[in-house]
């Protein structure tokens, strides 16, 4: 099993509240539910897609454009993290760094 982080940051101060969850985005009259967002901050998003090999789980940042993206190899469980400024780049980054060309 392998585990990866970022890198360790400071822990916030005690008291930041209680956990809350992510609650599913309505449908729309042509567009099933597919997004969650925090319950009380729609801007707080996190998407989940996969197709038969990988699995993409797309987290928005907590204020602003950003995302976060990872990519889990299905078969493997290999994985791979980027950010950027789109979801759709964070995705190809992901991927790409992912998958071997």
């Amino acid at each position: 099993m392998t585990d990866g982080s970022s890198g360790p940051v400071e822990r916030p101060a005690r008291g930041r509240g209680r956990w809350t969850s992510f609650v599913a985005e309505p449908p729309g009259e042509d567009r099933p539910a597919r997004t969650l967002h925090e319950a009380g901050d729609p801007r707080h998003r996190v998407r989940v897609e996969h197709d038969a090999h990988t699995l993409l789980i797309h987290l928005s940042d907590e204020e602003g454009p950003g995302w976060t993206t990872v990519a889990v190899d299905r078969a493997t469980r290999a994985w791979a993290v980027a950010q950027r400024d789109s979801q759709l780049a964070a995705a190809a980054a992901a991927s790409g760094t992912l998958y071997a060309e």
